[in-house]
């Protein structure tokens, strides 16, 4: 069980990455974005971590103060839960 946790954790985190990633690059080419809903949604899935890596890499979303010092703060949220439940669980 903590294995499982603990991979979809890491998946949701690249899967964040990579979407910072990947609307980064449509915002410079004036292409049609990844919508802040998505963004956050996946964010609250666990995936503030690997957003918050994202955002700092390519440089994106880093003007927005919602996603500045939301998602750090979200990822240190859901790191201390994740942590929490695999101390529950072992």
């Amino acid at each position: 069980m903590i294995k499982t946790i603990v991979i979809i954790y890491l998946l949701v985190n690249i899967a964040g990455f990579f979407l910072m990633k990947v609307d980064k690059e449509k915002a410079k080419r004036n292409q049609y974005r990844i919508s802040e809903k998505t963004l956050w949604l996946v964010a609250f899935l666990s995936g503030a971590a690997g957003m918050t890596l994202g955002m700092n890499t390519f440089r994106h979303k880093t003007k927005h103060l919602q996603f500045k010092f939301g998602l750090p703060s979200l990822a240190l949220l859901e790191a201390g839960l994740i942590l929490y439940l695999i101390i529950q669980l072992s």
